[in-house]
């Protein structure tokens, strides 16, 4: 009654099972990227230009907060206590 029982393969090495599997991972990049939707040049344009401008307006904002912060920190603020 002996049963012939296949000995496990060896552990392959980390590095070598990685490199295996790099070319299957291309394949599957190539193929998901083949079903992108690329926007048309006009709508990046577009796109980029919205972004230009809210950047520039926030940054005007933020600008403006803290002159005016500032102001009141070192001008209004020392006034309060200065008859104390």
């Amino acid at each position: 009654m002996a049963v012939d029982v296949v000995p496990p393969p060896a552990p392959e090495n980390r590095l070598m099972s990685t490199a295996r599997g790099i070319p299957g991972f291309y394949q599957s990049v190539k193929a998901e990227m083949k079903k992108v939707t690329w926007p048309e040049v006009p709508d990046v344009r577009r796109a980029t230009i919205a972004i230009i401008i809210f950047v520039l307006v926030l940054g005007l904002l933020i600008y403006f907060l803290d002159a005016i912060l500032g102001y009141v920190l070192v001008n209004l603020i020392p006034r309060l206590f200065a008859g104390r």
